[in-house]
């Protein structure tokens, strides 16, 4: 398992926490999601099945920006 950090704007509240939390935790390889809005991160920890490009393009389908 490996955990990684991505940098996500455009968290304003703990409703977003939860969006991007919701959207990504039954994802294929994704173990836990945290996400901080105050720190503007995203937590995760992943499985070796995990896709990590297909993570962020959910994020940015659900109207937020990776960073990274």
């Amino acid at each position: 398992m490996k955990e990684i950090i991505l940098k996500v704007t455009g968290m304003m509240c703990e409703g977003c926490e939860n969006r991007i939390q919701n959207a990504v935790k039954n994802m294929e390889g994704v173990e836990t999601v945290v996400a901080n809005h105050q720190e503007g991160t995203v937590k995760l920890s992943l499985n070796e099945n995990a896709d990590i490009s297909k993570i962020k393009e959910k994020i940015e389908d659900i109207g937020f920006t990776v960073e990274n």
